[in-house]
């Protein structure tokens, strides 16, 4: 849970699941501070989760995307999602 618990860490996943997303594209979609962003992509990367690739544009862009190594985490967030939907309907009574 150290690596993707926590407030951000699943969001940003999921968003990276759809493909690149600059820096600033990245805070809008997910509406998290820059400060925050940065911290949480940081972490993501230091674990070999995200990869950041500094382009070569005037200002400099920096673009994030999902390593092949996040595929591993499929299987853990699927099972999380299916255990939310079961909890869901226990705790309001739709079983």
């Amino acid at each position: 849970m150290d690596i993707v618990g926590g407030k951000w860490k699943l969001v940003l996943i999921s968003i990276l699941r759809g493909g690149k997303f600059k820096f600033r594209e990245l805070a809008r979609e997910a509406e998290i501070s820059p400060r925050i962003l940065s911290k949480e992509l940081k972490e993501l990367e230091m674990n070999g989760l995200v990869s950041r690739t500094v382009l070569d544009t005037r200002p400099i862009t920096v673009e994030y995307q999902l390593t092949p190594y996040s595929v591993s985490l499929n299987k853990l967030i699927l099972n999380m999602y299916e255990w939310g939907q079961m909890h869901r309907q226990k705790i309001t009574g739709k079983q």
